[in-house]
């Protein structure tokens, strides 16, 4: 695409690891200019070094599923010269971002009040573990940790179970998307009244926000939602994990339309008028009696036979690993992966230069998915943009 939505926006990311560089690479992916910091003293972003599965000395496919289409620039801002050289940029940028600890931006010099004597129009985003200017601000933290204290663990898996994170960090990319957002919305309006602004968001804050309903219900009823069978809605039934007969489906059967197809689509239109089914209260009250009664059907045939049935008619879909995910003919049908040239991977038979598989950008723009590019080696950018 020859022109794309944040075209002639500069963000300078102090960034390292996962949060923050997720959260502008979704602005990258937009065509923001995103203009990576790296301090060639320590090597650069830490993630650069993650294993397993590393390219090179200084590259890694965890440090290019965070970082494709930004620049990489050596400096060091505790340097007299690198600082000036900081400072030069920041006159040219629209927004400095950084996923440092709480306490560092203000000793970096990295935030509005130090900034905006350079630039007015600076927007300044943090995004740390806890949040600045707070009893917590100097705390390491991770995204674990946040799925611990904000109540995520204790409804999820089993209820006779241990508690249990999620398989994924989405706290680490909940928070990254709060922060893009929040960036470009200060940037819109710095560019409406000429000044800039500090921008906060936390791993710990999104976490406890994206509690979201039961956190409402708690606050309101003192209702303590807690963890259900088969990973389960704590209201909505049936909308859980069934066994079939050589795996598992989740059914997300959310209004009573779709119960009344399931019922249709696995035999039983009867049990639409059953008393113990009839409302979604009666499912409730009858959650084990539903599940055991729809897998009675579901375990005399397979997965795909029953999606067949479903698909585009009852909100179910397969239960599948990660190989199966990405080998789903869907994924390819929406282009969400792509493959392009990498210099650091081995060659495949009867090529010159390897290729890396990423995925592509959730966004498309004008009915194109946004996809290509490869994260910078490290200073690859620095002669061009200080030279």
């Amino acid at each position: 695409m020859t022109h794309l939505p944040l075209s002639g926006i500069r963000i300078i990311a102090v960034e390292q690891y996962g949060a923050g560089p997720y959260g502008t690479q979704l602005l990258s992916d937009l065509g923001a200019e995103v203009i990576k910091i790296e301090n060639p003293g320590t090597g650069g972003d830490v993630s650069r070094f993650v294993s397993p599965h590393r390219i090179g000395d200084t590259d890694s496919q965890f440090f290019q599923t965070f970082n494709r289409n930004k620049k990489s620039l050596s400096l060091d801002l505790k340097d007299a010269d690198g600082r000036k050289q900081f400072e030069s940029l920041v006159k040219t940028a629209d927004a400095v971002s950084n996923n440092l600890r709480g306490d560092l931006p203000a000793k970096l010099g990295i935030d509005y009040a130090t900034l905006s004597a350079i630039n007015p129009k600076i927007v300044c985003a943090h995004l740390s573990a806890y949040g600045r200017d707070n009893s917590r601000e100097a705390w390491p933290g991770y995204d674990y940790l946040m799925q611990a204290e904000a109540g995520f663990c204790s409804v999820t898996g089993e209820p006779d179970g241990p508690p249990v994170r999620f398989g994924l960090s989405m706290v680490d990319f909940m928070t990254g998307s709060m922060m893009a957002t929040g960036l470009v919305s200060a940037v819109l309006g710095a560019h409406r009244t000429g000044q800039g602004c500090d921008i906060d968001v936390s791993l710990f804050d999104t976490a406890l926000h994206q509690v979201s309903y039961p956190a409402t219900w708690y606050l309101n009823e003192g209702h303590v939602v807690t963890r259900e069978p088969r990973g389960a809605h704590p209201a909505i039934v049936p909308s859980q994990l069934m066994e079939a007969g050589d795996g598992w489906i989740m059914f997300c059967c959310q209004t009573q339309k779709f119960w009344e197809r399931v019922a249709e689509r696995l035999g039983h239109p009867e049990w639409v008028e059953d008393p113990r089914f009839l409302k979604v209260e009666d499912r409730r009250a009858n959650r084990a009696l539903v599940q055991d009664t729809m897998e009675a059907v579901l375990k005399t045939n397979t997965v795909a036979h029953w999606m067949e049935q479903f698909g585009g008619y009852v909100p179910a879909a397969p239960v599948y690993d990660i190989a199966q995910a990405f080998e789903n003919p869907y994924v390819a049908e929406v282009e969400m992966t792509y493959e392009t040239e990498h210099p650091g991977m081995p060659p495949k038979p009867g090529e010159k230069v390897g290729t890396i598989r990423l995925m592509s950008s959730p966004y498309k723009v004008n009915g194109n998915r946004l996809k290509g590019g490869i994260a910078p080696e490290l200073g690859a950018d620095t002669h061009d943009l200080l030279g």
